[in-house]
């Protein structure tokens, strides 16, 4: 099942283009500054392909003065580099270098092929951020686009989003009291 909603989000992803995708991406931008930007540090994905934009939000908490980390691939794990020099990763992604950072993160960014109306997410099938999610405390935010919403079933490791934003707004799910852990 999850396998069908990757294939059939990703091709709508690539689809997605042009002047409703900018449009899109200025949106999620606008609702994501309008109310995350009472944090600190922030650990946010570096955007490629068709996935949601957050080359505009970083570059706004930098800006800030806000500290940013992104991930970096280390075996089965992702850890949070602060922004910085740059080296192409594992899977072709722009991956920061320089020591991780064991400190406390209060926004996490993630990406998504698809979210459900729970909070739960499929992304590429590593589980880079489930295990992430599982070794501390973060506000957990999807970043996407509105038909990414789709119904499926979560599996016993996945860990659900607090919020989701995208283009129309932001969803709660109102999972962090639990940690956003299935129960």
């Amino acid at each position: 099942m999850k396998d069908e909603v990757r294939s059939k989000l990703k091709f709508k992803r690539r689809c997605f283009g042009g002047a409703p995708r900018a449009d899109a991406d200025a949106n999620i931008f606008e609702f994501f500054k309008n109310a995350y930007s009472g944090y600190t540090h922030y650990f946010v994905y570096n955007s490629f392909g068709s996935e949601a934009d957050t080359l505009q939000i970083i570059f706004w908490l930098l800006k800030a003065g806000k500290s940013v980390y992104l991930p970096r691939v280390e075996g089965e794990n992702i850890v949070p580099v602060p922004y910085g020099s740059f080296k192409t990763g594992a899977f072709g992604i722009s991956e920061p270098q320089g020591q991780a950072y064991k400190g406390k993160i209060d926004v996490t960014v993630t990406p998504l092929l698809a979210v459900n109306p729970k909070g739960f997410r499929i992304g590429y099938g590593k589980g880079f951020y489930d295990r992430y999610f599982n070794c501390g405390e973060s506000l957990k935010i999807g970043l996407g686009y509105y038909f990414q919403i789709e119904d499926f079933s979560e599996d016993e490791w996945d860990v659900a989003l607090d919020e989701f934003v995208c283009e129309r707004g932001i969803i709660k799910f109102g999972n962090s009291i639990n940690g956003g852990r299935k129960t």
